[in-house]
């Protein structure tokens, strides 16, 4: 079947379309309107009642969770990821959710810490700095790159997988977002992370989402905010 991407440009589904665009996967994409909230709305909540953004229509059902959609792309496919019989398939996963459950899980908090503390300002910004920080003996966002940074490190040669487009938009939006709070982070401080993403973008696939989704021409290495053709990335 051609699968459906419900998308917006610049999220998450992102890394799903470039996914994907790896596996040559036949597919289409509905804009979720965030700009009317349109992921707030009973017709999506229908296709994903979590209300986040992405959501693929599969043979299997209608699948969220970006990690998840990944994994069972690369398994469905057999490429973009070790199979399951594979030597180095453990090492992958833990890192894959690592990313996702404390990568991009601190990251969301950060972006909308409203949802997280209310509408307390100050709170928002304990919140931000705690996470923003670099803690020695806590998970924060400095940390978590750092550990992903050393994995990369030592496997230099890998081929490309899921994790590594996840990782590549991750990246992205510590440059971005939120604006005016992204002085924490610079790229070259991950030698490993930014080597990867700079091979990464001239690969087809990202060559592809930049005209989709208007992306600039260097999206991870000097990212600039998106210039979707339609659509909201806020």
């Amino acid at each position: 079947m051609t699968y459906v991407l419900h998308y917006a440009p610049d999220n998450a589904s992102l890394i799903v379309r470039l996914a994907l665009e790896a596996l040559g996967a036949p597919y289409r994409t509905v804009l979720v309107d965030r700009a009317a909230r349109a992921q707030d709305s009973v017709a999506y909540r229908a296709i994903n009642p979590a209300g986040l953004i992405p959501a693929l229509e599969t043979p299997d059902g209608t699948m969220f969770e970006t990690a998840a959609i990944l994994l069972w792309l690369a398994d469905r496919y057999g490429r973009l990821a070790p199979t399951p019989d594979a030597p180095d398939r453990a090492d992958f996963l833990k890192h894959l959710f690592f990313t996702s459950n404390t990568l991009h899980a601190q990251m969301r908090m950060t972006f909308y810490p409203d949802q997280y503390v209310g509408e307390d300002v100050a709170a928002q910004d304990r919140l931000r700095a705690t996470l923003q920080g670099n803690d020695a003996m806590a998970m924060t966002l400095p940390r978590a790159l750092g550990l992903l940074d050393s994995w990369y490190g030592g496997n230099p040669a890998a081929e490309i997988t899921v994790l590594d487009f996840y990782i590549a938009c991750l990246l992205r939006w510590c440059a971005l977002y939120p604006a005016g709070r992204t002085g924490w982070f610079r790229l070259q401080d991950y030698p490993a992370l930014s080597s990867r993403v700079s091979a990464l973008e001239t690969h087809t696939a990202v060559q592809a989402a930049q005209t989709a989704e208007g992306l600039g021409p260097t999206p991870f290495t000097k990212p600039r905010h998106p210039r979707p053709p339609e659509g909201s990335a806020t």
